[in-house]
């Protein structure tokens, strides 16, 4: 996550504005890869966060096509709201903010930070314009170099620079539904990346037993709260697909009249199909779908994606299998390499290709709700309030997606959503009792 998110949902997700600690991961794994330093890190995120948006107009980055969606330049300014109020107004002596009514357009949903814009208004800012917030960025980021080696300021941020990368997530799949709207088609990036599919083969099996999920937060490395604590799950024997559910997969599905079979469909699922007139995935029609490269050729052997929970249990069923667990996949996913796979390393059409990976491609649905683990409480203060008050009416959702920075996921990492949405990368992988 991004929660995830969520993901504006992260703003979403919640792709997570969440409370932090530092984290201790566990044991040491082969795939631990050494982080850069921290001001290298920040300076890199806040450097791909503009590459992304360079692509864009100013009326592209203003646009915003639903109220679980926000526009480029919102998520561009919320991100650089988070570093001036929680750290440089808050550790930076004598630091006057750089726009007094900033505050009011750019929080998302701290209550202890004030009012704020309601959130389908948000594309209603036609002003300050994108070359406004890109000044606005860069004035908080030459403030903040004083901090960035600052012992005192690095878990702010960590978790800072963790909420940006949740960010450029959203940035990229809330413009795809905004420029999805447009008759025209239009295409933020020129071409799709070269995308061989190399599709996973067979089952990971496990036979079972007590087994250690979730994070300790409290060593030398980051992860939300909402990943701790650490604690004890029960598990009977299963096995989980190696490979996500494909195209091809789903076309079958749709042939054999999956979106038309009641028996298939949890009740909430089926009225929502019929309610809304769901027939596919978002983004398709007829052979081809829309992407950030604007209308392609569908690509039979490369994972579905943006489909909702509704639509992968539904999949499962049909297909005589289930979804997994959030225990199940994070204990599968403990010894599996979570920088592995197709993820975000530079500005580019975001697009699932097929590996063998378990992290990468696509968010994958769970049939866990996201509720909290064993003994978890909220962190402090401001930057607490996130993750706690949307634990109800959600499912956790594993892994990474191709729109995913490169070194953000991790297997205790939780994404969450709704059950209906399916505008982030989100698809499944089967999972079957033994």
């Amino acid at each position: 996550m991004l929660g995830a998110g969520t993901i504006t949902r992260l703003a979403h997700f919640r792709f997570m504005d969440v409370a932090v600690r530092s984290a201790q991961t566990g044991a040491d794994k082969p795939s631990d890869r050494p982080k850069p330093p921290l001001a290298g890190q920040f300076r890199a995120t806040r450097r791909l966060s503009l590459d992304l948006a360079a692509r864009l107009s100013d009326a592209d980055a203003t646009i915003q096509s639903m109220e679980d969606a926000s526009p480029a330049k919102w998520h561009l300014a919320h991100t650089s709201w988070f570093f001036e109020t929680f750290l440089l107004r808050d550790h930076l002596p004598d630091y006057r903010l750089f726009d007094d009514r900033y505050p009011f357009l750019f929080n998302s949903y701290y209550e202890a930070e004030g009012q704020r814009i309601a959130r389908f208004s948000r594309g209603m800012l036609s002003r300050p314009t994108l070359d406004e917030i890109v000044a606005f960025r860069r004035a908080i980021d030459d403030a903040m170099e004083v901090l960035l080696d600052r012992e005192d300021c690095a878990p702010l941020i960590a978790l800072g620079i963790a909420h940006e990368q949740q960010h450029q997530e959203l940035l990229l799949t809330d413009i795809k539904h905004a420029l999805f709207q447009n008759p025209l088609g239009p295409a933020m990036f020129k071409e799709l990346p070269d995308m061989p599919q190399h599709k996973g083969e067979g089952w990971i099996e496990h036979q079972g037993g007590i087994a250690r999920i979730g994070q300790d937060c409290e060593g030398a490395r980051f992860c939300f709260d909402c990943e701790g604590p650490r604690h004890r799950v029960l598990l009977e024997p299963f096995r989980l697909s190696r490979g996500l559910v494909t195209n091809a997969e789903w076309a079958a599905f749709i042939a054999d009249g999956g979106y038309r079979d009641a028996s298939l469909w949890l009740s909430d699922g089926w009225a929502w199909v019929n309610g809304e007139g769901i027939e596919a995935p978002l983004y398709w029609h007829g052979d081809g779908h829309f992407t950030l490269a604007g209308w392609q050729p569908r690509d039979p052997d490369a994972p579905v994606t943006h489909i909702s929970y509704y639509e992968a249990d539904a999949f499962a069923s049909w297909a005589g299998k289930r979804l997994p667990t959030e225990a199940e996949w994070e204990v599968a996913a403990a010894d599996a390499d979570p920088a592995a796979g197709q993820q975000m390393d530079e500005a580019q059409a975001a697009q699932p290709a097929a590996t063998p990976e378990l992290f990468g491609s696509c968010w994958q649905w769970t049939r866990s709700a996201y509720l909290p683990h064993p003994g978890f409480t909220a962190a402090p203060g401001a930057v607490g309030e996130y993750n706690g008050k949307f634990m109800s009416g959600q499912f956790v959702l594993k892994g990474a997606s191709c729109a995913t920075a490169r070194g953000h996921s991790r297997p205790s990492y939780r994404n969450f959503f709704y059950p209906h949405q399916r505008w982030q990368f989100t698809g499944l992988r089967l999972a079957q009792d033994i």
